[in-house]
């Protein structure tokens, strides 16, 4: 059956109206707790580099001391693509605190929101930042060829359709990175969500145009193999894990490295915790550790988690 013949969604009910509460308290989570971030010793940050003309095309640099040749974490925030802040205390600064002393740079971003800028265009800024932070990289102290992306709810739909379709970031100028970390996307299938019932909050990010499901959706725009992939999910939720289930067996099915990983956080908790000293701060790393010599030498150093969370 064409797209285009199926009937559109309206309201959630049940278990769609509780992740739509919870995609809710995330981003109020990200909103509110706006602040400084604490620096390690002997650490600087560069702030709001411009990447574009709009104010909310700037992102921050959070230095080591002595970097050299440093991979890059570029973070990217979530906020239902409507809201979310660079700067946000429980975007930054525990993977500021957990990354910089290990010898990386971490890179903070912002990008446009709804209703100045679509998710497709979101990822395009994204993008266009991570480009520049490439062509900057060598000026911090940082590697351009090893930077891996990151990002958080609306973030993690962004990284993640850049990752299933790399053209859209070569077309603003970015090289390869390493790999992709997607913190508890439940939109990695935009058609899917959008034939069924969904929050309204995907109606006002995607429109009703099944033509622009498709072009914003990673699941459809992935065609073939993506760098290694890891997706971070919220067992609390009832479609995160399934949605990042069926993205990762797409992926390998184009012999991609990718894998799920399920916690039992809450939506906000999986971004704000990573980085704590944790069994759950220690996946990811392993991931992170397969992604180059440079990575895992960096992180081999590192004490093993004091605490389960």
């Amino acid at each position: 059956m064409s797209l285009a013949l199926l009937p559109l969604v309206a309201t959630a009910q049940s278990g769609a109206l509780r992740e739509r509460l919870l995609q809710r308290h995330g981003a109020t989570a990200q909103h509110e707790s706006r602040g400084p971030v604490n620096l390690p010793p002997g650490a600087r940050l560069v702030q709001d580099v411009a990447y574009g003309s709009d104010p909310r095309q700037r992102f921050d640099v959070y230095l080591p001391a002595h970097a050299s040749a440093a991979p890059v974490i570029f973070m990217v925030h979530g906020g239902g693509w409507r809201r979310g802040d660079k700067a946000a205390r429980g975007v930054a600064q525990n993977k500021v605190d957990r990354w910089l002393p290990r010898g990386f740079v971490v890179i903070s971003a912002n990008y446009r929101l709804l209703p100045d800028a679509t998710p497709l265009q979101q990822a395009q800024d994204v993008a266009r930042a991570l480009a520049l932070a490439q062509r900057k990289a060598q000026s911090w102290g940082a590697d351009p060829r090893a930077f891996i992306l990151m990002g958080h709810s609306a973030g993690a739909h962004l990284v993640a359709l850049l990752s299933a379709e790399p053209a859209l970031a070569r077309e603003q100028g970015a090289q390869p990175w390493l790999g992709t970390v997607s913190l508890d996307s439940a939109a990695l299938d935009v058609v899917q969500i959008m034939q069924g019932r969904h929050p309204r909050l995907y109606d006002d990010a995607f429109g009703s145009q099944p033509a622009d499901w498709l072009a914003a959706s990673p699941y459809q725009q992935m065609r073939g193999r993506m760098a290694p992939f890891l997706a971070v999910c919220s067992s609390e939720r009832r479609e995160s894990c399934p949605r990042a289930h069926d993205f990762v067996r797409k992926a390998k099915s184009f012999d991609g490295e990718a894998r799920v990983l399920e916690e039992g956080l809450s939506h906000g908790q999986i971004n704000a915790e990573l980085g704590l000293p944790t069994d759950y701060t220690d996946a990811v790393e392993r991931f992170m550790r397969g992604l180059s010599p440079a990575v895992e030498q960096r992180l081999g150093s590192a004490q093993p988690a004091t605490s389960s969370r």
